[in-house]
């Protein structure tokens, strides 16, 4: 019988309860991994009894070849893309361009039709609901309606759910079957270790091996560290380790402001009672109504809309009309190191995005596309039927010809507090 998973009740270092109840989940999430996986241990490499110390070993092994896997074109159809190249180290596991949509497939000309989000700050995203209700920092008498799930349109729940789909997406990695990408892994250079970790006859069973690596895939981006490290300017400024200057303070009102930007009503910027550091964001799915982006090709086709969780990647609510139009509410860490926002990447500058925030109801003219007749056709990504969706809570609230609710220097007020929460900050005290 395994006994490393007693470490779920040693103190970890953490600002509360809630944040180390995070890393221990995170631990139970590689136990569990090791101890049951995709097959019994000692067909594995996983012998019964193992020490405390053997499975941290393990676990090490599995993220450091998850890691591996994640930077590997050759695991691509067409041997040139890895998970890497679209979400990049450097930018926050995130894209490394302006790109709306990426190109990828096996001869690297197709296109997707959503932008590629961060795969940092993941760990704590709850299970999609329909129904929501948080006790931490939200009134857990209000239902905060579609919540959670990874993906813009919350369709999965785990790592490894979410890992399967690019490596099979014809668009992205293209591989045409699980089969494919191991006989791509079992060539790879790291074949022995990842035989060393999975059994020695892992790769005669592909649907098995496919699992192994989907799942090492996952225990990668518990990797706190590289995924979740809380080390921004504002996590210091939290922590009494590192000051804001008076405009990022400026900003950091603004953002929490109801009356002004009020950001923080879905991007919670305050930590949980416990201490635990803001996640920014409530994990729920709203409908912004945004521009539709003409740069992403499948747009081409005035008839196609992009419906978030009515589809139509997403099929099992499609039939919800109430819910067309929702798209995931992302994190804003490390937001200032990307350069497309939103699901449809229409824009391409942070100050751009805010602009468009208090801007969208007292200038639509700025955003929309116009009709012949000239009239602005508002929310023009978004079929008319589907327009009450929409979210018209400030900064959502005005009218054409009111004044917006931040001007021109409280925007770079607010943009400069979003960049406090960039992570690699070093205080110089």
């Amino acid at each position: 019988m395994f006994r490393f998973c007693d470490i779920a009740g040693r103190r970890w270092p953490g600002p509360g309860a809630r944040f180390a109840s995070l890393l221990r989940q995170a631990v139970l999430v590689l136990c569990g991994f090791l101890a049951v996986g995709t097959g019994n241990t000692e067909e594995r490499g996983a012998p019964a009894g193992m020490s405390r110390a053997q499975i941290y070993r393990r676990v090490e092994t599995v993220m450091a070849l998850g890691r591996r896997m994640f930077v590997d074109p050759s695991l691509s159809a067409s041997g040139k893309m890895s998970c890497a190249s679209c979400h990049s180290p450097l930018y926050a596991f995130g894209p490394p361009n302006a790109l709306p949509v990426q190109p990828g497939g096996k001869d690297m000309r197709q296109t997707g039709v959503r932008a590629v989000p961060s795969l940092k700050y993941l760990q704590a995203v709850p299970q999609f609901t329909e129904h929501f209700f948080a006790s931490d920092v939200l009134d857990d008498s209000v239902d905060n309606s579609p919540t959670g799930g990874l993906t813009w349109d919350g369709r999965v729940d785990r790592g490894h759910e979410q890992a399967r789909i690019p490596l099979l997406s014809p668009s992205e990695m293209a591989n045409g079957s699980p089969a494919q990408f191991v006989a791509s892994l079992r060539q790879a250079p790291y074949a022995d270790d990842f035989r060393h970790v999975f059994g020695e006859a892992i790769f005669s069973d592909p649907e098995k091996a496919f699992a192994a690596a989907l799942e090492a895939f996952e225990v990668y981006q518990q990797s706190y560290a590289e995924f979740y490290p809380y080390n921004s300017k504002y996590d210091a400024f939290l922590a009494g380790r590192g000051e804001l200057t008076t405009r990022e303070q400026r900003g950091r009102s603004l953002f929490e402001d109801p009356a002004k930007g009020n950001c923080a009503r879905c991007h919670i910027s305050e930590p949980a009672a416990d201490g635990t550091p803001p996640q920014f964001t409530d994990y729920a799915l709203v409908a912004l109504g945004v521009p539709r982006n003409k740069a992403i090709p499948a747009n081409r086709n005035p008839s196609y809309f992009d419906l978030g969780l009515c589809g139509p990647l997403r099929s099992d609510l499609r039939d919800r009309s109430e819910y067309c139009g929702r798209f995931m509410t992302p994190s804003l860490r490390n937001v200032a190191t990307r350069r497309v926002f939103f699901h449809n990447g229409v824009f391409n500058m942070l100050r751009r995005v805010v602009e468009f925030y208090v801007q969208r109801d007292t200038n639509p003219e700025k955003w929309y596309t116009r009709d012949a007749d000239g009239r602005v056709r508002k929310y023009d990504d978004l079929p008319e039927q589907y327009h009450g969706t929409v979210d018209a809570e400030a900064p959502f609230d005005r009218r054409p010809g009111d004044a917006p609710a931040l001007s021109d220097d409280e925007i770079d007020d607010l943009v400069a507090f979003l960049r406090t929460l960039t992570d690699g900050f070093r205080s110089a005290k």
